[in-house]
């Protein structure tokens, strides 16, 4: 499947194992990214149909374009908006109730490795972050512009850095010589904080903080997760991959509400990706997959 898509789909035989309970149902790929979970879905359950939602414009393009995806475009309504807006969407394509809903909130491989979008330590090209390029506030702007306490709170809450008020500190300094605009300057300051220790570079976490703070992507999962106990028919589920603790608490949290409103938690203990998968996809290494079901 690799060269299909512009990153591994992760867990795909465990999404489809726990996800599809009716295959002839509507099921929400909330983050359809490169298109790999939904094509895996359809290429395997003939009649089901997706519901996809990305706010990325580069998704919508691949989605156009891409062979593979466009062979079952009869069976994908692909919505170019924020999974937060779910409720909006469903009552707008007049769908009141789905088979289950799926998200990996994982970033996608293809905006990572595209400089140009500005997510990467790597990059040399402008801060950015933006996963909808037609939103105002970047990167950018935040760590010009943020004063040295918004930037601690920013670094603390959302990248649990430690070194978050020395790092917001050396930020706030640099910037009497000069605007911060580079991903690669932005990774300079604050490796002259934080050694280099071990494969991880001592910059992710602050970028993880900025490109959740860009996006409002907390908000915005709280916002999704809300809406699933009002759109889920009887014995539907939702499946969803994390891949750090500020999502995975929201999630469990989310789920544990759910059970005074009729849904079971389906796994007790956290679903992760077998060594194998790992061995080929590095990524998936850190994902952590959560599942409830709508038993009412």
């Amino acid at each position: 499947m690799d060269n299909i898509f512009y990153h591994q789909p992760v867990m795909v035989n465990e999404v489809s194992n726990y996800l599809i309970t009716e295959k002839d149902g509507y099921y929400i790929d909330c983050t359809f990214g490169g298109g790999g979970h939904s094509l895996y879905l359809l290429e395997k359950y003939k009649n089901i149909k997706i519901i996809a939602f990305d706010q990325d414009g580069d998704s919508f393009n691949r989605f156009n374009s891409n062979n593979n995806l466009q062979k079952f475009k009869d069976k994908i309504i692909f919505c170019k908006d924020n999974f937060r807006n779910i409720l909006k969407i469903l009552s707008n394509i007049k769908i009141d109730k789905v088979n289950g809903l799926f998200a990996d909130l994982g970033v996608s491989s293809k905006q990572l490795d595209d400089m140009a979008r500005g997510f990467s330590f790597k990059s040399d090209e402008i801060l950015d972050m933006r996963m909808d390029q037609s939103q105002k506030i970047t990167a950018y702007d935040i760590v010009n512009t943020f004063s040295k306490e918004k930037l601690q709170d920013i670094f603390f809450k959302y990248g649990e850095e430690p070194f978050a008020r020395q790092i917001a500190d050396k930020i706030v300094d640099y910037r009497i010589k000069g605007s911060i605009k580079t991903c690669n300057q932005l990774s300079d300051i604050v490796c002259s904080v934080k050694w280099v220790k071990g494969k991880i570079n001592p910059s992710t976490k602050i970028f993880q903080a900025l490109r959740i703070y860009v996006n409002d992507e907390l908000a915005s999962l709280q916002e999704m997760l809300d809406s699933i106990p009002k759109i889920l028919s009887k014995n539907a589920r939702a499946v969803i991959l994390t891949y750090h603790s500020l999502e995975d608490r929201i999630v469990k949290q989310s789920f544990k509400s759910f059970q005074i409103q009729g849904f079971k938690i389906i796994n007790k203990k956290i679903i992760t990706a077998g060594e194998d998968e790992i061995k080929n996809n590095p990524r998936s290494r850190s994902a952590k997959m959560r599942v409830v079901e709508q038993q009412k």
